[in-house]
């Protein structure tokens, strides 16, 4: 039986507060999963979206199913895209820390990606979009540490 996980990421403004949303099933079992920060991007909650699932994940025993409407998350790790940036130090690439720290999670799991399109009245899809949007709406207070680094103190007040 798969493990499946559903993900969708939100930024109000690009820089902007953000949060990810989660779905997990398992059998008959769900648990839904989200968080926010303070300032971040759209492409960094989508990314961190799969990776808070899959560091809440209790067992690598079974194969994993993520659904992401994240071309950007989807296609990077699908088409090995990654797995040349960290060969290279991921020089010139944007969100090094996330993809490193997924990476270190890549290994453990079975893993399959299904792309879903966004906003398109898929019912897991849609409850990972109310879930982010709720949590960058809601005054996030979390802090992207990496996202804020990159930055330099630039832009936070």
């Amino acid at each position: 039986m798969n493990i499946d996980v559903y993900t969708d990421g939100s930024s109000r403004g690009n820089p902007g507060p953000g949060g990810y949303g989660i779905v997990l099933r398992y059998r008959e079992k769900e648990k839904e999963l989200s968080g926010g920060f303070r300032l971040t991007t759209n492409n960094r909650m989508e990314l961190m979206a799969v990776i808070v699932a899959l560091e809440s994940l209790k067992t690598t025993e079974h194969p994993v199913v993520i659904h992401s409407d994240s071309k950007y998350v989807i296609d990077s790790i699908t088409k090995g895209w990654v797995f040349g940036w960290h060969k290279k130090g991921f020089k010139g690439k944007k969100n090094a820390d996330l993809w490193m720290r997924y990476l270190m999670l890549h290994a453990k799991f079975k893993l399959t990606f299904t792309w879903v399109r966004g906003h398109n009245g898929h019912p897991e899809n849609e409850r990972c979009d109310l879930l982010a949007t709720q949590a960058a709406l809601n005054q996030p207070t979390g802090i992207d540490q990496g996202f804020e680094n990159e930055l330099g103190g630039e832009g936070l007040f």
